[in-house]
């Protein structure tokens, strides 16, 4: 008897894996013979928390990903610049000071922090910036500056949004572009009543509106339409009657935050009358560049860490933070602040470690473009990777719980479903997994994919 007990562990071993890669072969099988999913392709892989391959379907097929692209950027970026990480926002003076009069210039400059005046962190709201620019300057003994405010913006390339961005998506808060200084992760806020504009959060400078937005529903289906500097925007769609705060895509941040830091100075009785411009806007004019001197240093403000970054990265899914981490990465490893630079490192970061750069066909680090294509194969690699390594924990707190009760990471875009994770089952089994279908028309498509998932339970 004790001599069959291996055999029959053995045989145990061997048929719970055919069992659950059959189970999931019906269900997928399922999902594709559905209307929705008529035209649909989708990318499936399933392994265990050893890599031990389990089920999959088109596991090698690169499609586009939606947000589940973010764990790669997260991993990487962890990996890289250490969970410890910090951005620094800077600012300095030029020219003389006497009497309280600073004959110069005052600048602001930063490493792209993108929770520069974020709403997300305590200790770290607009107004502790503001508190901390005040004091430096009420310090220094400054009650007048008889110069211009330079916001320098130079830490990155002039490219604000990577390539194969929709138009409909960048004049809206989730299409936030990145500049070498953001501001409130580059997101302005209108209250709207009855279709119409009645106020702003911050100040657009420069910036006329057209409104073309009509009453009906009971939601938010309206779509603004901007682009990085641009002094035009629109606002087309259906709104209810009710009144309702619509979110969009800032398109001059360096700009409105120095119309912000214009009014604190205003308010805490400092006299400025000069102008507000930034480096960027500098180079749009045709005028020459005024770079942050480094020698009258004010103040250093730095950021959240990497992790608590990361954190709001994923449970969120910001794409501001994707792109920004990025163009960090390329600074960071190929001195070059550009999309081009830090796609090009992600890339070979994820080749490092083992995954065929053929299923990882980057466009963006946050995957909002349509041109990303990423198999199901590259992301469960990309997860058991990360699973080993030290800052796992900061890495997976960030993924949220899904309806299906499952704590993933997901994507979506139009007619496009992913999710990606790990997850332990009621008799103790742990899965890596993700899946992708894109081209499912119609239906609840979380749904759909969670009667696949739903298998793993």
């Amino acid at each position: 008897m004790k001599k069959l007990i291996p055999f029959v562990l053995l045989i145990s071993q061997l048929y719970f894996p055919q069992n659950i890669a059959q189970n999931l072969d019906a269900a997928t099988k399922k999902l594709l013979s559905s209307a929705p999913a008529y035209s649909s392709i989708i990318s499936m892989y399933v392994a265990d928390e050893d890599g031990n391959f389990i089920y999959e379907n088109n596991g090698n097929v690169g499609l586009s990903t939606a947000s589940t692209q973010k764990i790669f950027t997260a991993a990487a970026a962890l990996e890289t610049l250490g969970k410890d990480f910090q951005y620094v926002t800077t600012a300095y003076y030029s020219g003389t000071l006497s009497k309280g009069n600073l004959a110069g210039d005052l600048l602001i400059t930063s490493t792209g922090d993108p929770t520069l005046g974020s709403w997300r962190y305590d200790g770290f709201q607009p107004e502790n910036f503001k508190r901390k620019l005040i004091q430096s300057l009420k310090e220094k003994g400054i009650s007048k500056i008889s110069g211009d405010l330079i916001i320098d913006d130079s830490y990155f390339d002039f490219l604000t949004t990577p390539g194969g961005w929709p138009w409909n998506d960048m004049g809206n808060y989730y299409g936030a572009g990145v500049w070498g200084v953001n501001w409130r992760e580059n997101q302005f806020d209108m209250q709207m009543i009855g279709g119409e504009i009645k106020k702003l959060n911050v100040d657009l400078p420069n910036v006329s509106w057209v409104n073309d937005i009509k009453i009906g529903g009971n939601s938010d289906q309206s779509l603004v339409f901007t682009a990085p500097h641009s002094d035009v925007a629109y606002i087309n769609g259906t709104l209810p009657s009710k009144a309702i705060t619509v979110s969009s895509a800032t398109p001059n941040p360096p700009l409105t935050l120095g119309q912000e830091i214009k009014n604190w100075l205003k308010e805490s009785g400092i006299e400025f009358n000069g102008k507000v411009t930034s480096t960027s806007q500098q180079k749009i004019d045709g005028e020459k560049i005024s770079f942050a001197s480094k020698s009258n240093l004010l103040f250093e403000y730095k950021s959240p860490t990497l992790d608590k970054i990361i954190f709001w990265f994923m449970r969120k899914s910001i794409n501001f933070y994707g792109e920004t981490l990025i163009k960090t990465l390329g600074k960071e490893k190929k001195n070059e602040g550009s999309f081009d630079a830090g796609i090009s490192y992600l890339k070979s970061f994820w080749k490092s470690k083992g995954i065929n750069p053929a299923m990882i066909n980057f466009a963006d680090g946050s995957g909002l473009s349509p041109q990303n294509y990423v198999s199901a194969k590259a992301e469960v690699q990309s997860l058991l990777y990360s699973k080993k390594q030290p800052w796992f924990k900061e890495f997976f707190d960030g993924f949220p719980t899904q309806a299906n009760g499952m704590k993933l990471k997901s994507g979506t875009m139009k007619d496009t479903k992913s999710f990606a994770g790990y997850h332990t089952s009621k008799d103790g089994k742990k899965y890596v997994f993700a899946i992708i279908i894109n081209n499912y028309q119609g239906g609840n498509v979380s749904e759909a994919l969670f009667q696949v998932l739903n298998v793993l339970k």
